[in-house]
């Protein structure tokens, strides 16, 4: 007679939560960080800043996720390659939201890019990042199940 396996570890939604916010958070100090300096003291256009924020603040939200929200998923070497095109979904978002402030609405100064991709853009790009990270990144084992009541 053999056992059936184990449920896989899935974490309270509230800790799942929690723990991408805490990831979230540091991605976007960093993000936000090197925008300001690229923008700022570096002298680079806008795009081309959030861009490479953009680098360092997905690095710092894998890391965050893989070895803390998520540590009980199974390792993949493709996971990192999703997790890469999912947040370059949210920065085309950000960047999408900086193009129409900054080029379209003729907003231009740095504060305004600030608001633009680092606030209204981050936003939105949050709420794509999260249901692409727990859907396609880290599903099955180590997350929690379907988004249900």
């Amino acid at each position: 007679m053999s056992q059936a396996p184990p449920p896989p570890v899935r974490p309270p939604r509230r800790r799942e939560l929690l723990g991408f916010a805490a990831a979230g958070l540091l991605a976007y100090a960093a993000d936000l960080a090197l925008f300001l300096w690229l923008r700022g003291p570096a002298g680079l256009d806008p795009l081309t800043a959030k861009a490479l924020s953009f680098v360092a603040g997905c690095s710092v939200a894998y890391a965050g996720n893989a070895l803390g929200t998520y540590r009980h998923a199974p390792r993949s070497p493709r996971r990192y390659a999703v997790f890469l095109a999912v947040n370059a979904a949210g920065a085309l978002v950000q960047l999408l939201c900086l193009l129409i402030s900054h080029h379209g609405l003729g907003y231009t100064s740095p504060r305004a890019d600030t608001v633009s991709g680092a606030g209204i853009g981050m936003a939105l790009a949050t709420v794509l990042r999260f249901w692409g990270t727990r859907t396609w990144v880290f599903r099955g084992e180590g997350r929690v199940g379907p988004w249900t009541g």
